[in-house]
C-alpha cells in the first residue's frame, strides 16, 4: 500500500470540523471511530495531527453483513493487538443491541466513575464523539443508537453538515460530527479504496479509474463475483474488450461499443447500492 499519489481532497467544512473539535476536546471522554468493514484500512483516519488521540477510543467497524469476514476479522486482531477496543455491528437492521458497545464505553470510564462515586457523586453522563470518513454508515449508527431519526444519512460523503450533541436512552451524550479526511491521501491504493466504497466525490478520481480498481479487486479476489455479475472469468488485457463484454450485460451496449461511463458508473453502483456483498478490498499482509 505504499504507491505514491498527490489527491489533496480537504473541503473548507473538514476544516472548519476538525476546529471545532478540538474547541470540544475538554468535554469529550470517549472516541468511538467509526470504520467501513470493507476497507478496514483505507477508511480509519490517519490522524498524523493526534486529534484526540489521548482519549479512550472505540473502534467500530459498520457494514460488517457486506465485508470478507474471514479477512475483516485479521484487521480486527490487528486493531485489538494495538490496544484498541473494537465493537461489530450490523447496521441493515432498524433494531441494533448496542450492549457490547455500551459496556465497553462504561468499562472505559470506570476509574473517573468510581473517583465520583467515592465523592459522594452521581455518575456523570458520558460524553462520547462519534468520528469518521463520509458514507462508513455514522450517522445511520447515531439515529439507531438514539432511535430516532436526528442525524441526516445518505449513500454520498458530506450529509452531516454541523456538530450536535444528542441523548441517548443510556448514559452517554453523542457528538454528532461531518465526515473528516486528512488533507493528503498519498496512497493511490487508499484513494481508490476510498472512491470505489463512495467516501470521496466520484470527481475526485477518473470515474473509468476507479470502475477499473473495483474489477481488479473482484479478479483478485472475487472472481466469482467477477464472473456471476460481469460474465467475465478473468480480465483481459484489453480494456475495451473487457467493457464491451460488461456492457452487453448491464444493457450499456450500443452501436458496437459500450458506452464506457455508463458502464463505469454501474460497477461503482453496484457496490455503492450494496449489489456486490462478501467483499474486503484492504488486506492485511503485514
Amino acid at each position: 500500500m505504499d504507491n505514491k499519489t498527490n489527491i489533496n481532497w480537504y473541503p473548507g467544512h473538514m476544516a472548519k470540523t476538525r476546529r471545532l473539535i478540538m474547541e470540544q476536546e475538554k468535554l469529550i471522554d470517549v472516541v468511538y471511530e467509526i470504520i467501513d468493514a470493507r476497507i478496514p484500512f483505507s477508511s480509519k483516519i490517519q490522524d498524523k495531527d493526534n486529534i484526540l488521540l489521548k482519549k479512550p477510543r472505540v473502534l467500530i467497524l459498520t457494514k460488517y453483513d457486506l465485508c470478507d469476514k474471514d479477512e475483516t476479522n485479521k484487521w480486527i486482531k490487528y486493531y485489538e493487538e494495538k490496544g484498541y477496543k473494537v465493537v461489530k455491528l450490523d447496521l441493515s437492521e432498524s433494531s441494533v443491541n448496542f450492549n457490547e458497545l455500551i459496556n465497553i464505553t462504561n468499562e472505559l470510564m470506570e476509574s473517573i466513575q468510581q473517583k465520583r462515586n467515592d465523592k459522594g457523586m452521581k455518575d456523570k453522563e458520558i460524553r462520547v464523539l462519534v468520528l469518521g470518513i463520509p458514507n462508513v454508515g455514522k450517522s445511520t449508527l447515531i439515529n439507531r443508537f438514539v432511535q430516532k431519526n436526528v442525524a441526516n444519512t445518505g449513500n454520498k460523503p458530506g450529509v452531516t453538515t454541523n456538530l450536535v450533541w444528542l441523548k441517548t436512552k443510556s448514559n452517554v451524550l453523542l457528538l454528532d460530527t461531518p465526515g473528516i479526511l486528512w488533507p493528503k491521501i498519498e496512497s493511490e491504493e487508499v484513494a481508490l479504496n476510498l472512491a470505489s466504497m463512495s467516501a470521496i466525490r466520484e470527481e475526485v478520481l477518473p470515474i473509468g479509474k476507479v470502475s477499473w480498481h473495483i474489477l481488479e479487486k473482484l479478479n483478485k479476489y472475487y472472481p466469482d463475483k467477477l464472473s456471476m455479475r460481469y460474465n467475465m472469468e478473468s480480465l483481459d488485457e484489453d480494456i475495451i474488450e473487457v467493457y464491451n463484454t460488461i456492457g452487453k450485460k448491464l444493457g450499456a451496449y450500443k452501436n458496437g461499443e459500450a458506452d464506457f461511463n455508463r458502464v463505469s458508473e454501474a460497477i461503482i453502483n453496484d457496490v455503492k447500492s450494496e449489489r456486490i456483498q462478501g467483499i474486503t478490498f484492504d488486506r492485511y499482509e503485514w
